[in-house]
């Protein structure tokens, strides 16, 4: 028995609502502003640190890089396509992963004077901060997410923490008054370690289909 489709098809039709096609420059301007806004929030909440030494710019680029690379990648994760590659973040960690490794190094070189320098007491609230100020850009990631089609959602929740770690640390960076390596690469690369973790467990429940 043939059916008739078409009142099928107009119920289909009638349901459908244009949708705001999801551009590459609109995912980019918005993390760029969420980058802002943590920054603006860092400085007028808890003021400029005073100086910045060679190691403080080259640690905070090095964070600067990774959460940029990291967001493009989450930008194009929600707008899949075929042969779409998402491994560019890749080289930006590997860079930023010298400086924990330095640090690493140079603390079994020290012995257990390594760890009083790294300032436990300041590096908690660093830690804490980084995550905090990072969720201007987890929410917005996210929400492109829950937006588009991310194929591996796990996947884009892990680069989503790295991300939010690496522009909240970067942000907090502004006000951190520690100039010492071992505080900068304990502290400061923790807070984009456990934003990853907390974004592989959590992101991907918030953007399953």
């Amino acid at each position: 028995m043939i059916r008739n489709p078409d009142p099928l098809i107009d119920s289909l039709i009638s349901q459908l609502a244009p949708v705001r096609p999801m551009r590459l420059s609109t995912g980019l301007g918005r993390t760029a502003l969420s980058l802002a806004a943590a920054i603006g929030l860092v400085v007028a909440m808890l003021g400029l640190r005073g100086d910045a030494t060679p190691l403080v710019l080259l640690s905070s680029g090095l964070f600067l890089v990774l959460g940029a690379a990291a967001s493009v990648t989450v930008i194009m994760m929600g707008r899949p396509r075929v042969g779409s590659e998402h491994s560019g973040w890749l080289w930006a960690a590997a860079m930023a992963a010298l400086l924990p490794a330095t640090t690493l190094l140079m603390g079994l070189i020290h012995g257990p004077t390594a760890w009083a320098e790294s300032d436990p007491a300041t590096g908690m609230a660093c830690l804490a901060m980084g995550l905090l100020f990072g969720l201007a850009t987890a929410s917005v990631l996210v929400a492109w997410l829950r937006r588009g089609a991310p194929t591996s959602p796990a996947r884009a929740g892990l680069i989503t923490g790295i991300a939010a770690g690496s522009f909240g640390i970067f942000a907090f960076s502004f006000h951190c008054p520690s100039n010492d390596l071992y505080h900068i690469g304990v502290w400061h690369s923790l807070s984009v370690i456990v934003a990853a973790v907390i974004g592989r467990v959590i992101v991907p429940r918030l953007i399953r289909w």
